[in-house]
């Protein structure tokens, strides 16, 4: 807790972001690779005369770039966890900036997992008073398992109340 502010700080704090394995300039090289693929695989077609396929080669590149362009738009969502010894509060906010904010008491959150003996943790969720938000849906079953762990600990160090030094 910061001295003489009362604002306590979070016992637990976590960004949640869905994975992208390529990056906007790999993907520039992939459709850029493409492109040129396309346009030499294309040049034949257009010298004897068959010019129409020159047209859906290129409809091809621009349904990868268009493919890409809504992977990267959807990759700007991401949720958020921060627990104090008072409130756990939990947001999702879309692609498109919109936000929802859930707000428990931490005495009352349980966490429900949902587990699979072949596949690991499918399924992580926030349950408190009959209300009950899935969290990390876009995780791995490794990742949701060690957000699991780490938020229980949070969870159960939260319930034995403040810390005043």
């Amino acid at each position: 807790m910061e001295q003489g502010s009362g604002v306590e700080a979070p016992l637990f704090s976590a960004r949640l972001d869905p994975h992208r394995s390529m990056t906007v300039r790999g993907s520039a090289i992939v459709i850029g690779a493409y492109a040129l693929l396309s346009a030499l695989f294309s040049l034949p077609f257009f010298l004897i005369g068959a010019w129409p396929i020159v047209g859906f080669l290129g409809l091809d590149v621009l349904l990868l770039f268009l493919a890409f362009r809504f992977s990267f738009r959807s990759a700007r969502a991401y949720e958020q966890v921060v627990l104090s010894s008072i409130e756990l509060m939990f947001a999702r906010v879309s692609a498109r900036g919109a936000r929802r904010e859930w707000r428990f008491n931490p005495i009352w959150v349980r966490l429900e997992r949902v587990e699979d003996a072949e596949f690991g943790m499918r399924r992580l969720a926030i349950a408190s008073r009959g209300e009950r938000v899935e969290i990390g849906a876009f995780l791995g079953p490794e990742q949701k398992a060690a957000l699991a762990t780490d938020l229980s600990r949070a969870l159960a160090e939260a319930r034995r109340g403040p810390r005043y030094s």
